[in-house]
C-alpha cells in the first residue's frame, strides 16, 4: 500500500511538472502569436499605403464608348 502510495505521489510530481512545462509553453506561443498580429496589421497598413488603388474615382471614370 505505501508503495502504491509513493507511485502516485511521483506520478502526480511529475504530472504537475509537465502541466507548468506546457502552460509555459502556450503563454510563449501566446505572445509570439501576438506579436506576429501586430507585425502582420503593419506590413499591411503599409502595403495599403504604398499601392494606389487600381479602382478610379467615379469622378475619374470615363463613360463607356456606347454613350
Amino acid at each position: 500500500m505505501n508503495q502504491q502510495l509513493e507511485l502516485l505521489e511521483t506520478k502526480v510530481a511529475f504530472q504537475e511538472i509537465t502541466i507548468e512545462e506546457l502552460n509555459q509553453m502556450v503563454t510563449n506561443l501566446q505572445a509570439d502569436v501576438s506579436r506576429l498580429k501586430e507585425q502582420l496589421t503593419l506590413l499591411s497598413q503599409k502595403l495599403q499605403a504604398t499601392q494606389p488603388s487600381n479602382i478610379a474615382s467615379l469622378s475619374e471614370e470615363t463613360p463607356p464608348p456606347h454613350y
